[in-house]
């Protein structure tokens, strides 16, 4: 499931996927339900994630000059770099489509949906299998996001506190990989 052919790399997904469970479980704090032990599992999760990029990016930096999977000008690079781009604007325009129809409360599934579907030609990029599993799991979290009535919590709660500890678990092993790889 993990290659350790550029523990770089790892790492530094390690410290993204760190990143970005902090973030999921910023967005879900936007109206979870409303007992407190939802606010407390989301600070665990944000704070699991600032710790996995602490961690993470250091060890990445001095390790810069390794190998990557993504040599600048490389096949693999300009996939990078596509994909990076059609991300984005994938997510900006679903969000304003998605506020022109009145159904804003559909932007922090769409965007996860977006993100998990971007990992999918990434775990190419990277031949890194991880990344197809995490792109699947978190793309099903959006679908699944839609579901839950409006009036039990916040879709992007749904987002946060299942997206981002699959984010924070798959960074986890990354980043693990990466530094056993270079032990």
């Amino acid at each position: 499931m993990i290659t350790p052919e550029f523990p770089r790399d790892l790492l530094m997904t390690g410290a993204i996927f760190g990143v970005a469970a902090f973030i999921w479980a910023g967005w879900a704090q936007e109206r979870p339900p409303r007992h407190w032990i939802w606010r407390v599992l989301l600070a665990v999760i944000g704070l699991g994630g600032i710790a996995l990029a602490a961690l993470s990016i250091p060890r990445a930096i001095r390790n810069w000059s390794s190998p990557t999977a993504i040599e600048v000008g490389g096949p693999a690079f300009i996939t990078y770099v596509v994909v990076f781009w059609v991300e984005v604007i994938a997510m900006i325009v679903l969000s304003i489509l998605a506020t022109r129809r009145g159904r804003s409360d559909l932007i922090a599934p769409l965007i996860l949906a977006v993100v998990g579907i971007h990992f999918l030609p990434l775990a190419w990029v990277f031949g890194q299998p991880i990344l197809a599993v995490t792109g699947a799991l978190v793309t099903i979290v959006a679908a699944f996001a839609t579901r839950p009535p409006l009036t039990i919590a916040a879709r992007s709660f749904w987002c946060g506190i299942v997206g981002g500890p699959i984010l924070l678990i798959s960074g986890a092993v990354c980043a693990a990989a990466g530094a056993a790889a270079l032990a």
